[in-house]
């Protein structure tokens, strides 16, 4: 187990922004960050993170909470790795127990596959360099590759030995399940035996972007033509080849700080060119190119280069992915090599100065590209040209910005040799046709959220307005819960004619304090369950702890309690996202005039309450002749009594602050 004292360090000093900026291409915002979520698919950041409060919020998606939460969100950490994780970024020691055989079985089936692939990591890396079979064959292969000592630690490379079940045997000995070595594909097991499915091979751990180990490519070093070249992990509950990125890893913060990521295809390919001195590599590893792989660079840099070798079968079959780097609101150039070359071959034999300048000399627009491409094929044929026109328009018309889109086509007229207007036609049939197969599917989901929401549209208001009262007093206790000002107290006393009156006196009170009181003195209870739950905690927070530190409140909160208090707390940075003032809307700041927005949301909240009240009264009333309603008719009286005396009381017919 984790000590105290260590977690306590690791909340001190990690920082929001350093942690999510790790995953995040962050911008500064005022006083914030905001970026692209990393949740949802999105083009227009709606992710935003405040190092003053020490949380984030995604409004795409709903999350938000601290690092930890995070992490634990984005890279599926428990929370004793996440802590691991942020004592190793800020260099911090550990104290803790070893890790029993009992806590092993008792991990959860992704976490136990976790620590299972973390074990081959290290059980290769340690066979390649320390083994002598490793040494023998492993090692030098990589070294005939051109890999110094110090790139094989940085990839951990490894080697899995010829033995059938050389690993299977030591990671069974270690107390590991034979079952998640099935279920991560590092051991095949059959009715009567299991062996290693890599044996024999060279091995390349394919991590996540923080850090975890997913899976494995090997290569084989023999040449039987019955055992392919490259073996991956299956996909497991971890592994989703689609969705990860080799080197990712290694890559991310030179890709965020040089705002590029070069994209090639193979493990070696990353090496190479990080060995070389260009860090900012990232590899599909051999599969086609997916939106999500895409998603994973968006959220660090706008700008991809793709690299390809000479083949020119190759070359067409990727420009497919071109199209889905548009779609996805990049940017994407295109750089190849000489014949003969790859990415692995150029890099090795050039030095850095020499490979850099090569890239910014021959990395050549999307556009270009596909002209020189394809237009050796079209040459004089009047068919195969207007095919190739038509494709390069295709491609614009996945550009989500008309810009881009505008300027895109004054290229193409240029190097095609045609009439602008006809491209900008042709465009504008491809993009209506996707505008409405959108406009068709944004209907029926209008249709089914009509449906819902007509169901009961007076109830539903109702319950809206009590909503965001209580959300509104959970709202004011954390942001000003534990500061002190100046309220108004109303008290009923006699005068010397021995007439009761109403006398105002003024008292200094902490808000949390205020609120705790004319709850009580209404005895009101929050309807909704969550603030409920929030609201008892806060008030009991307050008075055992003399300070507040929002960080440090999280820390001991339950999940779904953590969640919506970070929806509560980011609700201004919502505000900033929207850009209210540019739009000549100012947002008040509350903290302004503390105790009279404290009264005035306590005064609407009873307004409403005695409201409803009224609202059953009338129900009530019976319209026989015979029956007496004049009970019911007093009570309601006395009621609007009140509401007379609240609207007084805020200068006004209704609160500014219902909804």
């Amino acid at each position: 187990m984790i000590s105290k004292n260590t977690i306590d360090k690791v909340f001190e000093t990690a920082r929001v922004e350093e942690v999510i900026g790790d995953f995040v291409q962050l911008k500064r915002a005022g006083s914030n960050f905001k970026g692209l979520s990393p949740f949802s698919d999105e083009r227009s950041p709606s992710f935003m993170v405040s190092p003053v409060k020490q949380i984030w919020k995604d409004f795409s998606s709903g999350k938000g909470g601290n690092s930890i939460a995070f992490l634990m969100e984005h890279e599926h950490f428990t929370y004793p790795e996440a802590i691991r994780y942020l004592a190793r970024k800020y260099n911090i020691e550990i104290e803790e127990t070893e890790l029993s055989d009992e806590h092993k079985a008792e991990a959860n089936e992704r976490e136990s596959m976790y620590l299972v692939s973390e074990f081959a990591k290290k059980y290769f890396h340690n066979t390649l360099l320390n083994d002598d079979e490793g040494k023998a064959i492993g090692l030098s292969y990589f070294k005939e590759r051109g890999f110094t000592g110090d790139t094989i630690k940085k990839f951990e490379l490894g080697y899995s030995p010829e033995s059938w079940d050389a690993f299977t045997k030591e990671a069974l000995g270690k107390g590991y399940k034979l079952e998640y070595l099935d279920k991560t594909g590092l051991t095949i097991v059959k009715e009567d035996k299991q062996f290693d499915r890599f044996k024999g091979r060279v091995m390349f751990p394919i991590q996540s972007m923080s850090g975890r180990t997913l899976g494995f490519g090997g290569r084989i070093l023999t040449n039987d033509k019955k055992a392919a070249k490259y073996l991956n992990s299956p996909e497991s509950d971890i592994y989703h080849k689609s969705k990860v990125l080799y080197g990712i890893f290694q890559a991310k913060q030179s890709i965020a700080k040089l705002d590029n990521c070069y994209l090639v295809e193979g493990y070696t390919d990353v090496i190479q060119f990080s060995q070389a001195g260009i860090e900012n590599v990232v590899a599909s590893s051999g599969t086609a190119l997916t939106p999500d792989q895409i998603r994973l660079v968006n959220r660090l840099t706008k700008n991809i280069t793709v690299l390809f070798d000479g083949d020119a079968a190759g070359l067409r079959a990727s420009i497919r992915g071109i199209d889905l780097i548009l779609e996805e609101g990049m940017n994407v150039k295109v750089c190849t090599f000489p014949d003969g070359d790859d990415p692995d071959s150029f890099a090795k034999k050039n030095s850095h100065d020499d490979l850099l300048r090569y890239l910014e000399t021959n990395a050549k627009d999307f556009i270009q590209f596909k002209a020189s491409l394809l237009m050796d094929e079209a040459k004089n044929d009047p068919v195969k040209k207007a095919g190739l026109i038509r494709d390069m328009v295709t491609s614009i018309s996945k550009i989500p910005d008309r810009i881009q889109r505008e300027v895109y086509l004054q290229e193409t007229a240029r190097i095609m040799d045609i009439s602008e207007q006809v491209l900008v036609n042709t465009l504008a049939q491809l993009v209506q046709k996707d505008v409405v197969e959108t406009g068709k599917k944004q209907k029926q989901e209008q249709k089914a959220f009509d449906v819902v929401k007509n169901e009961n549209p007076e109830q539903a208001r109702k319950i809206d307005i009590l909503f965001e009262l209580e959300r509104k007093i959970i709202e004011i206790l954390l942001l000003y819960g534990n500061k002190e000002d100046e309220f108004e107290d109303v008290l009923l006393k006699t005068n010397d004619e021995g007439e009761i009156q109403e006398v105002s006196e003024k008292k200094q009170y902490k808000v949390h304090q205020r609120i705790y009181l004319s709850l009580q003195e209404d005895e009101v209870e929050l309807a909704n369950p969550l603030f409920r739950d929030i609201y008892n905690d806060l008030i009991n927070f307050f008075h055992q702890n003399e300070t507040f530190n929002t960080e440090q409140y999280l820390m001991h909160l339950a999940p779904e309690l953590a969640q919506e208090v970070t929806d509560i707390l980011m609700q201004e940075e919502r505000d900033l996202l929207h850009n209210w003032e540019g739009q000549n809307i100012i947002v008040k700041q509350k903290d302004q005039t503390i105790s009279q927005y404290v009264s005035e949301t306590i005064l609407t909240m009873r307004w409403f309450l005695v409201d409803r009240i009224i609202e059953e009264l009338k129900g009530e009333l019976s319209p026989d002749p015979e029956v007496d309603n004049s009970e019911t008719l007093s009570m309601a009286m006395d009621y609007y009594k009140l509401i007379n005396s609240f609207s007084s009381k805020l200068g006004r017919v209704m609160s500014r602050y219902s909804i």
